[in-house]
């Protein structure tokens, strides 16, 4: 026969372990070894029926006395566990399975005729924050840069004002479940019989019903309504940036506070401005004598137009920074610039005037440095 091992080793705790240190560590083995949670390894129902049988031992005090004192045979080794048929000295009602078996049964299981694992009607009546909502809004490329007051309808689901939220009036036990809101259900496994525990179907898990169900819900104890919000939305925000609401999304349950409305925003494109963070570019068209004279040039820009002086010789993509005008971002606490880009444009048609100026322009000598070496390399390359 082979030598049992230590109890404490079992559970791979000390001998002065305290009592939540016992139920900590066999939860860890149960969650570890359970058959129908390691599939893997085929000694895990001889190691979990082995960490029951040390628990079984050690979470009781008495027999963790005889233990210490006389070892395996103080306690009657071999009879302190019965198997997977039932736990013959084990109390299941004050250790929590629901983590280990909810995936498996749809509810807290026992084995053997332990259906008192975890306690499902203090889940379903304890107060619960409702869920957020979350909605998209359009705005203007003007309304997000200076900010705006919107305001709109949106469908919610509020707690009935008839019934409080409740569904019903006069409440009192259910009958199906007399009160405890979950029901209990035998399957037959390979492993033995299996109890599973889940919610009433007739109270929903509250244990309690109603004498007369409210008209206004339905019985639902919610009801969805159209209202109408008012919103400031700060200055400088843009597309995927999100505003809280607070309060104003879905109802808790039971008392709890209800969920937040978050704003999510999709700010539509200018026609001249473009906008990257907080910095605002523009596009200036320049003519080719603007161009090549220089020239003042009124510039638009969020605040209002400035004069910019375009020095003389500017190229296309040249660009100059006007410091401060861009989005002036509350939202960040940040004021970004403006950029000015020009492009210079070749007109497609001439009067013969101004075909003549350009012929005695291009007699002239207006060669560039750049040109010039251009030349040079197609004369060698000829």
């Amino acid at each position: 026969m082979a030598t049992k091992r230590d109890y404490y080793e079992i559970l791979g705790i000390s001998k002065n372990a305290s009592e939540a240190e016992i139920k900590s560590a066999f939860r860890k083995k149960a969650k570890e070894f359970h058959p129908d949670l390691n599939k893997d390894d085929p000694s895990a129902a001889d190691k979990f029926k082995e960490a029951q049988e040390a628990y079984s031992v050690l979470s009781d005090e008495s027999k963790r006395k005889m233990y210490d004192q006389y070892g395996h045979a103080g306690v009657g080794a071999g009879s302190a566990g019965s198997g997977f048929g039932g736990y013959s000295n084990f109390d299941a009602s004050d250790f929590d399975f629901g983590d280990i078996f909810d995936s498996f049964f749809g509810g807290s299981a026992g084995f053997g005729g332990f259906s008192n694992f975890g306690n499902t009607t203090s889940s379903r009546t304890r107060a619960t924050r409702g869920s957020d909502v979350l909605m998209r809004m359009n705005l203007s490329f003007e309304e997000a840069v200076f900010g705006t007051e919107k305001k709109f309808n949106i469908d919610v689901v509020e707690n009935c004002d008839e019934c409080d939220g409740h569904g019903g009036f006069d409440a009192e036990k259910c009958d199906t479940c007399h009160g405890t809101g979950t029901v209990t259900s035998q399957r037959q496994t390979i492993l033995g019989s299996f109890l599973s525990k889940g919610p009433c179907p007739d109270c929903g898990g509250l244990g309690k019903t109603y004498k007369r169900k409210c008209s206004e819900c339905n019985g639902k104890g919610k009801v969805k309504k159209n209202k109408r919000l008012t919103i400031n939305i700060p200055a400088g925000v843009t597309t995927g940036d999100r505003q809280r609401v607070s309060g104003k999304g879905n109802p808790g349950t039971n008392g709890g506070e209800n969920g937040d409305l978050y704003l999510e925003y999709i700010v539509d494109e200018h026609q001249y401005f473009v906008r990257d963070n907080d910095d605002i570019y523009l596009e200036v068209p320049l003519s080719i004598t603007e161009a090549i004279l220089g020239c003042k040039k009124t510039i638009p820009t969020l605040y209002g137009n400035v004069k910019l002086s375009v020095p003389a010789g500017t190229d296309s993509e040249d660009k100059q920074k006007i410091r401060g005008k861009g989005v002036d971002n509350a939202y960040r606490k940040h004021k970004g610039d403006m950029y000015v880009i020009f492009k210079v444009y070749t007109p497609k048609k001439l009067s013969r005037e101004q075909k003549n100026l350009i012929e005695k322009l291009s007699a002239t000598s207006l060669e560039t440095d750049e040109i010039k070496e251009f030349d040079k390399f197609v004369r060698k390359n000829s």
